[in-house]
């Protein structure tokens, strides 16, 4: 059982910054794509960032420039450096992954974490 684990949200004022973590765990062989969703109130879950194993990064052109996401292919994590923080990134923010190789099979489908609030507020 694959599962996904967020960590490191919270408040923060408006141009602040903020290091989202996530780690995934079960027996996992290979990960292709591993990144960041997030859903604001009232919203629809929007991408923000996501790295593929070989290839380029994508992130929302809302956030280029000011976020940054970074893997460790080895220990299955992926990380989301948020810097000059808005108001609107307030969302919960949901670990990401898909494209998974686990004891000799590989599924095409995707893992969610549970997601991390993140507050932007002064």
């Amino acid at each position: 059982q694959v599962q996904l684990v967020e960590s490191g949200g919270g408040l923060v004022q408006p141009g602040g910054s903020l290091r989202l973590s996530c780690a995934a765990s079960g027996s996992i062989e290979s990960i292709n794509n591993m990144g960041w969703y997030r859903q604001a109130p009232g919203k629809e879950r929007e991408l923000v960032a996501i790295m593929t194993r070989v290839g380029p990064t994508n992130y929302a052109d809302s956030v280029k420039g000011r976020f940054t996401v970074s893997r460790d292919i080895a220990r299955n994590t992926v990380v989301l450096q948020m810097s000059s923080l808005k108001r609107e990134d307030t969302a919960v923010y949901y670990c990401y992954a898909n494209g998974v190789a686990t004891m000799g099979l590989f599924y095409s489908g995707e893992y969610w974490g549970k997601g991390t609030l993140v507050t932007v507020s002064s």
